[in-house]
């Protein structure tokens, strides 16, 4: 598809692509058939697609999968994806982060920038076997970081913890229309089970964005500035002089368990 091509489809539609929607159409079928092909999808399989856009990955996924949903909140949109595809897919309208999601067994999106980050929490809650996904290439350094990196953070820990994560590829600004001001990376995930035991996992996630909120402050620091510690001393407490961005998802996790100890004295 050509820009010119996209221009007039958005035109008919009346459709015009906004910053804080994040509408940006991809352009390259070749990077779609990869997107695809990396789903690894069967015949048997439910796949979820939030923003279709024009249909790129749609006509794809609609060729190989036994059912297709699609989740648009632009009615322009979604006015050409029911037209072009009709009952082929099951088009959900609204916005992503809020709808009921459907059971699905994979997921497929090129992410609106803008919802990228709730849109992935969201996403590895749910039951799903794989999912294939176009970020901002800034987002997805973040998404597959180490400790002790620059890019390690809230998500990094978050994402480890649900998920295995793969870079599977860099895409070019210069693939869409209109173009984006930075370049994206495909992103492969399979949900598995947590490589680790918490004792809470609500307190643990808790506990993971606090400390990257101040990820430059002592553990120890954070927690009395916070008043995580119900007794107030952090004397049994590991890892209290390093700083969070240099402990493994692991080590976050034995900090958690002997918070959550510690509050039961």
């Amino acid at each position: 598809m050509t820009p010119t091509e996209v221009k007039e489809i958005l035109a008919r539609y009346g459709i015009s692509p906004t910053k804080s929607r994040g509408q940006n159409f991809l352009l390259d079928e070749r990077v779609a058939d990869r997107e695809v092909q990396g789903l690894g999808i069967g015949p048997e399989d439910e796949v979820l697609e939030v923003g279709p856009g024009l249909g790129i990955l749609t006509e794809r996924v609609l060729s190989l999968a036994s059912r297709t949903i699609c989740v648009e909140l632009d009615p322009g949109v979604a006015s050409y994806i029911r037209g072009r595809f009709g009952g082929r897919v099951d088009l959900i309208e609204g916005d992503a982060l809020e709808v009921a999601l459907p059971s699905f067994d994979l997921f497929i999106s090129n992410i609106p920038y803008s919802i990228s980050s709730p849109l992935i929490f969201r996403i590895l809650e749910q039951d799903f076997r794989r999912a294939v996904v176009m970020v901002q290439k800034e987002f997805a350094d973040r998404m597959a970081a180490k400790p002790g990196s620059d890019d390690y953070s809230r998500l990094s820990v978050s994402t480890y913890y649900r998920a295995r994560c793969e870079l599977m590829e860099h895409v070019p600004r210069s693939k869409f229309w209109p173009q984006p001001e930075v370049d994206s990376t495909i992103v492969r995930l399979e949900p598995r089970p947590p490589p680790f035991k918490v004792e809470n996992e609500r307190f643990f996630l808790h506990l993971v964005g606090l400390l990257f909120q101040h990820r430059r402050k002592k553990i120890g620091t954070v927690l009395k500035m916070t008043g995580q510690v119900k007794k107030g001393s952090l004397q049994p407490l590991p890892h209290v002089d390093r700083r969070v961005e240099e402990l493994a998802p692991e080590m976050i996790g034995e900090l958690a368990d002997a918070i959550c100890q510690a509050n039961r004295l």
